[in-house]
């Protein structure tokens, strides 16, 4: 008879892949280790996903720059850091080995049971486990309430941003209701979901197949991965968009968020120093209307509104002046 590894010796042994994860990308030699690993043991990738959810709750991504002087640009004590998120690669290697034990995990009856609520606040990032193994990134700003039965299994977003992993369970559909809207899976996959403010529900499937139904006619569209929507909520009068294909590129754009990034492609000045105050109560100020328009690309830290600030500044030739609660861009003068 085999011994089985104990839950001390496993636990190690997923905190050990990690820190070989985090010293940089692993070769495939090494991916295949894991893998390997992964599938041995059902116990293997709910401890993997607990070794990555310590390593999250315990780094935060500062990224405010080097000339960064916290003694005369304070912005809050109490406010949370950014966490690290998982990126794309690594939640997909600990979730196929996740998927191996879907139907241990399917097999056990869960009983109703109340919500629970999970929030992010401003510059904050989340990763939440949920109790069949699916996992959910929520990103800044962001509120949702969880419960699973027998039947179903549960998440309601109420306001933000969130990235899932599911488990497939052709017994209890996965359930996100954003509005009067809802977006269903039991085969499992990947998919982001985006709900602020007035703006239409924006989803992204990056990972399998989910279905779309709780419009005004009842249909119930299906959605493949790689295919990026908009959609209608609560009688706002809005129509849903027609899906679109889109590349992988796009996807980790959209994702960058997960690594504490936002990333531009042509967007103007403007929307870029809108998104920035998602993540920052520091508001960026583009001064000059014509600055405002001109169109920005690349990769930033999403806590580091000054830093973008200075690299507009450098990039265009303008004047940056740095506030307790602003920056604010312009173009210099003529004969300045």
């Amino acid at each position: 008879m085999v011994a089985r590894d104990t839950s001390q010796a496993i636990d190690d042994a997923a905190a050990a892949w990690i820190a070989r994860e985090d010293r940089g990308q692993m070769s495939n030699e090494d991916q295949a280790a894991l893998d390997v690993w992964l599938h041995a043991d059902p116990r293997h990738a709910g401890a993997l996903l607990r070794a990555r959810a310590i390593g999250l709750s315990s780094q935060a991504a500062s990224a405010l720059g080097r000339d960064f002087d916290p003694r005369r640009f304070t912005i809050s004590k109490r406010r949370p850091p950014v966490q690290k998120s998982l990126s794309r690669r690594q939640l997909m290697a600990w979730s196929g080995g996740a998927a191996a034990c879907g139907a241990t995990v399917a097999a056990v009856g869960f009983t109703f049971t109340a919500p629970t609520a999970y929030a992010t606040e401003r510059g904050q990032m989340r990763l939440v486990p949920l109790p069949d193994g699916s996992t959910v990134v929520l990103n800044t700003a962001s509120r949702m309430t969880v419960s699973y039965s027998k039947t179903r299994r549960l998440v309601r977003l109420l306001e933000g941003e969130a990235d899932f992993t599911v488990l497939g369970d052709q017994g209890r559909a996965f359930v996100v209701e954003v509005g009067d809207r809802q977006i269903e899976t039991a085969e499992g996959g990947g998919f982001r979901v985006r709900k602020l403010g007035q703006e239409p529900i924006d989803l992204l499937v990056h990972q399998g197949v989910v279905q779309i139904g709780g419009d005004q006619i009842g249909r119930r569209d299906v959605l493949r991965s790689d295919t990026q929507i908009t959609l209608g909520s609560g009688g706002d009068g809005r129509r849903d968009s027609l899906p679109r294909h889109v590349s992988p590129t796009v996807i980790n754009r959209e994702l960058a968020w997960r690594e504490g990034k936002i990333a531009f492609e042509g967007e103007s000045l403007d929307q870029a120093a809108s998104a920035f105050q998602r993540y920052s109560n520091v508001r960026i100020l583009i001064a000059d209307p014509t600055l405002a328009r001109e169109p920005v690309s690349g990769l930033f830290s999403a806590n580091d509104p000054v830093g973008f600030s200075r690299a507009v500044a450098d990039l265009f030739g303008a004047t940056i002046k740095v506030e307790r609660t602003r920056v604010v861009v312009g173009l210099p003068q003529a004969g300045a």
